[in-house]
């Protein structure tokens, strides 16, 4: 086991403590007394340390190097792949000559794919810390320690959303750990020390400093990253950034690079967020998220202009999911957000982060913006599904909200889209969301972005309303539905020819 408090010494005290000695004997004179001479002096090129920099990582990497492992996930082969190889009959003789020599034999063989990664232990009984993306459908995980000896693995759990993993190897053994450290107090421009196996070398040590903090990247919606310059590459990934204490302070995770190596940008997940995921994943195997059931989006300037608010605040709420919480508590388009439990939203980042700090179950007062009056909806918290999961249910939402006639997909015109067209005074309006490139309203001239106001002579506002219209044309014995649309250019009409196949 190591020691925590070993590992303080070393790097809080030990570290620090030769760099002030060297920075000591580097601050004498070349033209010292006599007495003063008989001071060692150190070559002119040592003053190259900067004051407060360790003289070296040597200690504090020895100590630490054997909890951090190297991960090899294996994950199942896929289907077998289609046959891409040409019909060699409708071949001319002498290409036909030259796939029969040199082609290859059948069909591409299904292939597997193994996943290189780092990770740490973080208890002497085995539980090892990782990125959800190296083992997430693995079949096979095996974890290589610094002193050559290799354990199978299993996964305890996984979060997709923090791209954390918590993996299990079970042997008669105490393993050596380190700690996530679950109150970090760090600054930008703190030392900071990574240990993992870039590009499947192993064992490797890399050192430089904390560049940001409360970095916001790509889609994680429920942690902001470290960024830091010491080196990380792929195969870095879960792997443990160390402070000059020995502690965990981040789970490295990401890179930003055009070549896909170093280049000095990398970011870390915070270990206080880690601590919490993995003692969720240790107990259940999963977390449990709280969970709304809306998509939102920031309140930009425009839409607050649009909707008479005094400033851009909150997240609007752009759809509801059918069943989910909000719905069932009385939610509606265009709702904004403005607190949650008394507590002010900033914006759509915000409010999913919030929500998802809540557990499943818990009832939640939301403070929403209707029609210029503020109301409270008291909503309780379902269960996060999967990412899986989330897609299938928008799909089916958008499916029964978007129809499509005569090659069109029609969805009812919004206020930002009346704002578009100059209709701010109208209340009917189909939008044309896709359009069948062989479709009788494009060879006509219709595009995406028009907007269908009357069929058959009727206003429309619903997919409804224009299946209506066509009905009734058919039924007065007409042979086409007029259409009038506003385009790009400006309001025309559009006969669309009738059969039985239009609605």
């Amino acid at each position: 086991m190591i020691s925590v408090d070993r590992m303080r010494r070393l790097g809080g005290v030990s570290l620090l403590a030769l760099s002030t000695v060297a920075a000591a004997s580097l601050a004498l004179p070349l033209g010292t007394p006599a007495m003063a001479q008989e001071t060692e002096i150190r070559p002119p090129f040592a003053a190259a340390v900067p004051d407060g920099a360790p003289m070296s990582f040597a200690d504090l990497i020895e100590t630490v190097s054997p909890a951090v492992v190297t991960i090899r996930a294996s994950t199942p082969p896929r289907e077998r792949e289609p046959d891409m190889s040409p019909d060699l009959e409708r071949l001319p003789p002498q290409f036909r000559e030259f796939f029969e020599r040199f082609g290859d034999n059948g069909p591409a063989m299904p292939r597997g794919r193994e996943s290189l990664g780092s990770g740490f232990f973080i208890d002497a009984e085995g539980h090892i810390v990782t990125n959800n993306h190296v083992v997430a459908g693995a079949e096979e995980i095996t974890v290589g320690l610094s002193d050559g000896s290799e354990y199978e693995a299993r996964i305890v759990g996984l979060d997709e959303q923090t791209d954390l993993a918590l993996l299990k190897v079970e042997a008669d053994v105490d393993f050596p750990f380190v700690t996530l450290e679950e109150d970090a107090n760090y600054r930008v421009g703190d030392w900071v020390v990574a240990v993992g196996n870039p590009f499947g070398l192993g064992g490797t040590a890399t050192a430089g400093i904390i560049s940001a903090i409360g970095r916001p990247i790509g889609n994680a919606a429920y942690n902001d990253f470290i960024q830091v310059d010491a080196p990380i590459n792929r195969g870095n990934s879960g792997g443990p950034t160390f402070d000059l204490a020995g502690n965990v302070i981040g789970v490295n995770s990401q890179i930003f690079s055009p070549t896909g190596g170093n280049v000095g940008i990398g970011f870390a997940i915070p270990s206080d967020v880690a601590a919490r995921i993995v003692e969720q994943l240790k107990s259940d195997g999963r977390v449990a998220r709280g969970w709304l059931g809306v998509s939102i989006q920031n309140v930009t300037d425009d839409i607050a202009g649009a909707m008479g608010l005094e400033e851009a605040r909150g997240a609007i709420v752009s759809s509801i999911t059918a069943g989910g919480p909000a719905a069932d508590a009385g939610f509606e388009r265009e709702d904004v957000i403005l607190e949650v439990n008394g507590e002010p939203v900033e914006g759509s980042r915000d409010l999913t982060r919030r929500v998802g700090s809540f557990a499943a179950g818990e009832e939640v007062r939301f403070l929403v913006m209707r029609d210029g009056r503020e109301r409270t909806l008291r909503v309780r918290l379902g269960d996060r599904p999967s990412e899986t999961d989330l897609n299938a249910m928008q799909n089916v939402g958008q499916a029964e909200a978007e129809e499509s006639y005569f090659g069109m997909t029609l969805v009812p015109m919004t206020d930002e889209d009346r704002e578009r067209a100059g209709l701010a005074g109208s209340d009917n309006g189909l939008v044309v969301t896709a359009l069948a490139r062989d479709s009788e309203p494009a060879r006509k001239g219709m595009t995406t972005g028009d907007i269908i106001l009357e069929a058959g002579g009727s206003p429309v506002t619903s997919p409804d309303e224009f299946r209506a219209a066509v009905s009734r044309a058919r039924e007065d014995g007409r042979t086409a539905v007029l259409l009038l649309v506003e385009t790009r250019g400006g309001q025309r009409y559009v006969a669309l020819e009738l059969d039985e196949e239009d609605e």
